[in-house]
């Protein structure tokens, strides 16, 4: 997600900041130490993010067992989450620097990737949450909707109507500097005129179109999953994939919880900014705020793989395979411990006797 859009700067004649670095027209510029603090914080999640991110797209891509509807997307969310920690060295140096030192085509790239981001990230978790919804409510119909081929076709639409924002404010992305000043460059989202009337009208937009509608999606679909398996016996909860789906409903809903909680302050600050009820560039202590919101932001992109990890089985273990050769003795202690289990597991099922009654649902679990 990007941060663009979200705070402009005190003179409406420059209205629109992409990095909230210390300015020479704030009042309180952001003192060195946490400029230092800052862009260490981007260097961490930088490096952890995309390694993370990385290996979240090699497992999707190199094991076929791990290309499901679900991973399609999941697929779609690591690729964006990857752009956009690509350009946070260049505002690391954007924040300690306190200028844009990298000209006007890098200043558009990364002006449209924030914003590619930030709507490709939230149109994916609202496409997981209405699949998952289809694969709880709508099992049947479910076999025939939730396919590969056809999860990659949404995530085609996903970037084309993601473009829709993307391509204007790649245009909009100016460098501005003051005629034979040195470091008086800034990387700026240059609106139309009046920039005051527009500017609030455009921040509206952006948090409505890109949280509150899509959470407002979201909640409806996890409501109504919620309702559906409370109401519904599934098969017994031993089986295979009754456990399947609750785990990879949790894992989706998961994400989604993180995306919201990381994403919340810094797109209300925005949205609180842009109605005028506060000026976020008079205090140190304002601008620490915000700092330390978009960080949040950021680290969300960080998180995603961790999540993965923690709460699925087969990313878990794909990302195993890939740390631990397939020669080595630890690996061959895990495929022990696994054949062992999956032994136990088996056996376990033969003793109970499974019933299927009138309230029992088929699952698609993946």
């Amino acid at each position: 997600m990007g941060i663009f859009y979200l705070f402009p700067y005190p003179d409406t004649e420059k209205l629109g900041h992409p990095f909230i670095a210390s300015r020479l027209n704030y009042n309180e510029p952001l003192p060195k130490g946490a400029k230092i603090t800052v862009v260490v914080v981007y260097l961490i999640v930088c490096v952890v993010g995309l390694v993370g991110n990385c290996l979240v797209m090699y497992v999707i891509i190199r094991y076929t067992k791990m290309k499901t509807a679900t991973n399609i997307y999941i697929f779609n969310l690591a690729l964006a989450d990857a752009l956009v920690l690509a350009t946070l060295p260049f505002q690391g140096t954007d924040v300690i620097l306190g200028f844009w030192p990298f000209g006007l085509a890098l200043c558009k790239a990364v002006v449209a990737i924030d914003y590619y981001n930030m709507f490709t990230s939230v149109f994916t978790l609202t496409i997981m949450s209405v699949d998952r919804y289809i694969a709880v409510c709508h099992p049947v119909r479910s076999l025939t909707v939730r396919t590969p081929l056809r999860a990659k076709l949404i995530n085609v639409a996903v970037w084309v109507l993601a473009s829709a924002v993307g391509l204007p404010v790649m245009i909009m992305g100016q460098v501005e500097e003051e005629k034979d000043v040195y470091g008086s460059a800034e990387c700026i989202l240059n609106l139309p005129k009046p920039r005051e009337h527009w500017w609030p009208v455009f921040v509206i937009c952006v948090f409505l179109f890109s949280f509150l509608i899509p959470v407002v999606i979201i909640s409806v679909c996890y409501g109504l999953m919620v309702r559906r398996l409370r109401s519904v016996r599934l098969l017994s909860g031993s089986t295979e994939k009754d456990r399947n789906l609750r785990r990879i409903t949790y894992m989706v809903l998961s994400v989604v919880a993180a995306f919201v909680l990381c994403w919340m302050p810094v797109q209300v600050l925005a949205l609180i900014q842009a109605l005028g009820h506060v000026d976020l560039g008079t205090s140190q202590a304002s601008m620490a705020a915000m700092h330390f919101c978009i960080a949040l932001g950021y680290a969300n992109s960080c998180l995603n793989p961790v999540l993965y990890a923690f709460l699925d089985e087969n990313f878990k273990r794909c990302f195993r395979e890939f740390c631990i050769p397939a020669n080595s003795s630890l690996f061959l202690e895990e495929q022990r411990k696994r054949s062992l289990r999956q032994e136990r597991e088996c056996a376990e099922e033969e003793e109970k006797e499974v019933v299927i009654d009138e309230g029992a649902i088929p699952v698609s679990a993946e």
